[in-house]
């Protein structure tokens, strides 16, 4: 089977610019809202809404410091006044062609034309561009619809007319309109305004299905685009409709050899690859392998299978042969010659034997056996488990030997037949069916129900395609018939499609009981770029990469495997879409609540260059937590971009300025640092200053004291002066009052007279040395006090100097401090 994929499938260059502008706002940091879905894809959609964009309805509703993103499709002049009254920060990204359609309805309707707009009422581009216009405006289909409009008069043949159309309207139905409309408007000029990737999708489109046996749609249900492609495909072959590769089916491509595959304007190229490549998986189901594998069945099960018209003529032209040479056919024959009426009897077990079952016919006085090999289409059952002595069973005459008197006997033939009547009621009905695998063989399966075998093909042996069937040897399966030979009595199983019956009703049940927060063990079943599914329990549901681990990751792979088992809890469900979305992270597993704790606002911090935009760096402060460097805190001088200081990997050591926790945006610093590290060496070198003008203080301090203190001895040694000259003076007084007879005491007698001579004479030798060594002290003193006042007042003329050269100093600093 082939599968043609159109070139075109995929974003348009609207549709694509919008997506980018909503993604680069979120990589700047900001808070994005979109005035409606930013495009009519749910998936997409769902994505920007778990990374935190909003959808609002109007301008008004937009979050405080929110950016109000305008979609591809437009919006009226009305809606640009009221954002513009409100203040809100705006960015549009309506489609060049969109806009293109503004301004010439605007004026046109301006010089007094009437608008026909070809598209769908209600669509939110047709919406805008009736905004856009100032006069009268009417919305057409088809050409049906122009042709109503005329006969209602609605437009005045004086009036003059313009039509355009919205961008993705049919082409083929755009053509038939302009032709209508030139016959019933004379003053009439039209605009072809059908975007051209959108003319080139839906002609590229036409021609696969002319080329297929079935086109594939994938897209939004919503979307104008989508529906537009699926409506000028069905035209041409049967078209279905698909948002998923979820929503594929292997019955979808029953008799299909070739299928066409093109996609809406609105779909991610993600999805496309993924319904791709379900696509080839289901189909690729290779048409040899399953014939081989016929073939193979055909083999094993010839005898069960021959028809009644085969057997009869086999019968009429046997040679006479042993049992053992005989085909079934013969052995068929030798069986039925000895009967009068019907080739089925009823016979009673009444024991067993090493390679047979002994049985008792009723209404004959043969003994009957059955071979072991006849009790069940299974080549490996156990006999004594099928049936036990006294059971009654119906059973097929083989050979009869008249001379032993004895009947050779088949349940596992009467089984076949009555079993081949409920696997095509079960064809007819999509009953399961019970059985157990008996044989893997090349290509796929043999499964045994109601002694039928049925053939499994390798594609439909599970849900997930296994390279090697073998572990479902044994085992007992359910599954359903897709395939019927009535002519050749073949049959088609299918496991898988038992499975998603199974899945159905599983569904359905937890559908019933799911709740946002319930928790489940879960099996990852499939990775995809921007997240991992996980199968819990019947129903499928998505861990957005976003949501695997805390720490920023590039792909799944990082964090899970398919085939790992997990513990996850529902974030959020909807319930009509059937959607899940899955949460994996631990709250205590967050970066955040240690960032909380062990980095307050002021820490400097090591941290490295993890990403770089035109606005400034991301720096990773642990894992799972970045700050943002603006460049304006990059370096203390101005800079034209990062890269001109910093590089991705470089680690930096940065201030904590500022956190926001609830949109968790951290600011850092490099700048704080290097200004802090200025103001302290300007603070020391102040220091510095200082300390030398103090302790130039200090030293005229010293020298002003040490002169204060010359000044006292100058002036003890003056007063010592005084005091010898007043001791002199005293001494001279009491020589002469010694010398004075007058004065001198009358001795009483010789004796008393001479010590008393004695007594003034040791007196006056005593006051005279100690006056001389008095006077010798008081010059020494003297001179060295003279030789000190000389040396303090060179030190004091020395203290003065510098005292000078540090106001000096301290005058030409000053400037610069202020």
């Amino acid at each position: 089977m082939n599968i043609l994929l159109a070139k075109s499938a995929g974003f348009c260059f609207g549709v694509d610019k919008a997506i980018d502008t909503v993604n680069r706002l979120l990589e700047n940091g900001e808070q994005v809202s979109t005035l409606g879905p930013i495009i009519h894809n749910p998936q997409a959609v769902a994505d920007l809404d778990r990374r935190g964009v909003r959808i609002v309805e109007s301008p008004q509703d937009t979050p405080k410091d929110a950016v109000l993103v305008i979609r591809s499709h437009g919006v009226s002049r009305d809606v640009y006044d009221g954002i513009k009254k409100s203040g809100v920060k705006m960015c549009d990204a309506t489609c060049p062609y969109v806009s293109k359609i503004h301004r010439i309805v605007s004026r046109e309707s301006k010089d007094g034309a009437v608008v026909i707009i070809a598209g769908n009422e209600g669509h939110p581009e047709v919406t805008g561009i009736r905004g856009h216009c100032f006069g009268k405006s009417f919305v057409i289909s088809s050409p049906e619809d122009l042709i109503t409009l005329f006969q209602e008069s609605e437009i005045s043949q004086n009036n003059r007319v313009i039509m355009v159309s919205q961008t993705t309207f049919n082409q083929s139905k755009w053509e038939k309109c302009a032709e209508v409309a030139k016959k019933l408007y004379t003053n009439l000029l039209i605009f072809d305004t059908i975007c051209k990737a959108t003319a080139q999708r839906q002609s590229e489109a036409i021609s696969l299905a002319k080329s297929s046996d079935l086109m594939v749609i994938v897209g939004g249900r919503e979307s104008s685009n989508t529906a537009k492609l699926g409506e000028v495909c069905s035209e041409y072959c049967p078209t279905v409709l698909i948002e998923t590769a979820d929503e594929l089916t292997s019955s979808m491509f029953y008799g299909v050899k070739t299928v066409g595959l093109t996609a809406g304007a609105s779909t991610p190229a993600d999805i496309i690859k993924e319904v791709l490549s379900t696509m080839s998986e289901i189909i690729n189901t290779n048409e040899n392998e399953i014939k081989e594998a016929q073939v193979t069945n055909e083999e094993a099960t010839e005898v069960e299978t021959e028809s009644a018209a085969e057997v009869d003529a086999g019968v009429q032209n046997a040679p006479e042969k042993s049992f053992e040479e005989m085909s079934f056919e013969e052995a068929l024959e030798a069986s039925l010659q000895g009967l009068t009426s019907d080739e089925r009897v009823r016979g009673v077990v009444v024991g067993f034997a090493p390679s047979e079952i002994q049985v008792e016919v009723v209404g004959r006085k043969q003994t009957g056996y059955i071979p072991n090999n006849e009790i069940s289409a299974d080549p490996n059952a156990n006999p004594e488990e099928i049936v036990k002595i006294g059971d009654e069973l119906e059973l097929l005459i083989m050979r009869t030997n008249d001379q032993e008197g004895t009947i050779m006997l088949s349940k596992k033939r009467v089984d076949a037949l009555k079993g081949w009547d409920t696997v095509v009621a079960a064809e007819q009905s999509g009953e399961v069916l019970d059985g157990i695998v008996t044989d893997v063989i090349k290509g796929g399966l043999l499964a045994v129900t109601n002694g039928v075998r049925v053939f499994i093909p390798a594609s439909h042996a599970s849900i997930v395609r296994m390279e090697d069937l073998t572990p479902l040897l044994k085992q007992p399966v359910r599954f359903k018939i897709i395939d019927i030979n009535k002519a050749r009595r073949r049959a088609v199983g299918s496991i898988k499609m038992a499975l998603r019956d199974d899945r159905k009703e599983k569904e359905e049940a937890f559908w019933e009981a799911a709740a946002v927060g319930n928790k489940y063990t879960g099996v990852v079943k499939s990775l995809t770029s921007y997240g991992a599914f996980v199968d819990i329990g019947g129903v499928d549901g998505m861990i957005h990469i976003s949501e695997l681990s805390w720490k920023r990751v590039k792909h799944p792979s990082e964090v899970v495997s398919i085939g790992d088992t997990v513990d996850v809890y529902i974030r959020d469900l909807n319930v009509e879409k059937k959607r899940i979305s899955l949460g994996y992270r631990k709250t205590e597993d967050n970066p955040w609540e240690k960032f909380k704790t062990e980095y307050p606002i002021g820490a400097v911090i090591q941290t490295k260059i993890v990403g770089m935009t035109s606005f400034g760096a991301f720096a990773q402060i642990i894992p799972g937590v970045d700050g943002l460097i603006h460049i304006s805190q990059i370096a203390d001088r101005r800079i034209e971009k990062p890269q001109d200081e910093l590089k991705i990997g470089q680690e930096v050591t940065a201030k904590i300025i500022n956190v926001d926790y609830e949109k968790k945006r951290i600011s850092l610093s490099i700048r704080a640092l290097i200004e802090e590290a200025k103001t302290e060496e300007t603070v020391a070198e102040e220091e510095i200053d200082a300390s030398e003008e103090t302790v130039t203080a200090e030293e005229t301090v010293t020298a002003e004291e040490t002169v204060a203190e010359e000044e006292t001895v100058a002036e003890e040694e003056t007063a010592a002066k005084e005091d010898t000259a007043t001791a002199e003076e005293t001494a001279e007084k009491v020589m002469a009052e010694v010398a004075m007879p007058e004065e001198t005491p009358i001795m009483e007698s010789a004796e008393e007279e001479a010590i008393s001579k004695e007594t003034i004479i040791a007196n006056e030798a005593a006051t005279t040395e100690e006056t001389l060594v008095e006077e010798k002290t008081v010059a020494d003193e003297t001179v060295a006090a003279e030789e000190n006042t000389d040396k303090e007042e060179e030190k004091a003329e020395g203290a003065e100097t510098k005292k000078e050269t540090a106001k000096k100093k301290t005058t030409k600093k000053a400037p610069a401090k202020d």
